[in-house]
């Protein structure tokens, strides 16, 4: 008996599966549920990204990574620390590379927070241990100056202000200064026009005064044995007078030492500031009295060693008593502590800036015992 064939599709006839197609749709369907369809991602291509593994974020928990990881904000933490410890062996042959480095040291610790961000973002143990050292010696070096040192005592207060020979409005700064409370109070910078602006202004509250070139000296105290300091400069830019104050008489000194400029070719010009240093010192040195006052725009830090004839024999008020680095130039916004009360033989007991005058430089004051 012959085989009918049924036509394709009819009734007892099975379809055969499109090329392709059948067999797409029989992996979709064996997919479980829940596995997104043919529209779910690629793991396999999210992990790779374009051509290689993602890297995944450091951990403090990678035991061995957090040691290795690092390296460079540890090497210049020690950069740093080594600068601040080494700072007195920078040489000064080119440029006063070293005066210069210490004129600025305290800012060295600017440097810190952005290493210890650096260490953190890292999750690095060795860059936080690179952050540690320069911070303990940063801390070492000024940290003494940020405690506050001040106390209520002293029975003679000093003042000192370079009133700068630019100031636009000299009546009004003798006016602020006069109502310092001072009892001793020291100019420098005062241009001979000037000079009578400030004796008008002044006079009142100290019947006192001498003034030697372009400083000058008023006191609550009769002064003797005025004389100008020779410091080099072939004008007179220092003076010396003897003030006799209520409990003994005082050597006062007032001072202007040479400025100083940065520049590109030359560096740190001192020079002149160094050899008046030198002369400045050999005075101090040979005077008679215990009891010795400086006043004076010293164009230095007393980290700056070229200062070390006068600073070595003196205390700085300001380190002794102060609270804070008691910073005085540029008068806006000061970075430094170039002007100065330095005693001997006194004790301090506080010392701190005064407001802002028309000058560059803020006045210091301070009292003693």
């Amino acid at each position: 008996m012959a085989r009918t064939e049924s036509p394709a599709g009819g009734p007892g006839s099975a379809p055969e599966p499109q090329s392709g197609t059948g067999e797409a749709e029989l992996r979709t369907a064996a997919r479980p549920a829940g596995s997104g369809g043919k529209d779910a991602p690629d793991v396999t291509q999210g992990k790779a990204g374009a051509g290689g593994a993602r890297s995944s974020p450091p951990r403090w928990g990678d035991r061995a990574g957090r040691w290795r990881r690092g390296l460079v904000p540890a090497a210049l933490g020690l950069l740093t620390a080594a600068v601040m410890l080494s700072h007195a062996h920078i040489p000064n042959v080119v440029g006063n590379l070293g005066s210069l480095a210490e004129t600025f040291l305290p800012w060295a610790g600017l440097a810190l927070p952005v290493l210890l961000a650096a260490a953190l973002w890292r999750r690095s143990c060795t860059a936080l241990i690179g952050v540690l050292i320069p911070l303990l010696v940063w801390s070492d070096l000024f940290g003494g100056l940020l405690l506050d040192k001040t106390s209520d005592g002293g029975d003679l207060t000093l003042a000192s202000h370079n009133v700068d020979a630019e100031n636009p409005d000299p009546a009004a700064t003798a006016a602020v200064l006069a109502g310092s409370g001072a009892d001793v109070l020291a100019l420098q910078e005062m241009p001979q026009e000037q000079v009578a602006v400030y004796e008008e202004g002044l006079a009142e509250t100290y019947p006192h005064h001498a003034v030697q070139g372009t400083v000058g000296l008023w006191s609550r105290y009769p002064l003797d044995e005025v004389r100008p300091v020779d410091i080099g400069l072939g004008w007179v830019r220092a003076m010396r007078a003897t003030v006799a104050a209520p409990d003994g008489e005082l050597a006062v000194y007032v001072a202007h030492l040479p400025s100083v400029r940065v520049q590109l070719r030359a560096g740190f010009t001192a020079g002149r500031r160094d050899d008046a240093a030198d002369l400045l010192g050999a005075a101090i040195a040979d005077e008679r009295l215990e009891r010795v006052i400086l006043l004076g725009d010293l164009n230095g830090t007393m980290n700056d060693r070229a200062l070390a004839p006068v600073t070595a024999q003196l205390r700085s008020t300001q380190g002794a008593a102060g609270a804070g680095f008691g910073f005085t130039y540029p008068a806006g916004f000061p970075l430094t502590r170039i002007d100065h009360i330095l005693v001997r033989g006194l004790e301090p007991a506080t010392s701190w800036t005064l407001p802002a005058t028309g000058s560059d430089h803020l006045p210091v004051a301070a009292r003693v015992s």
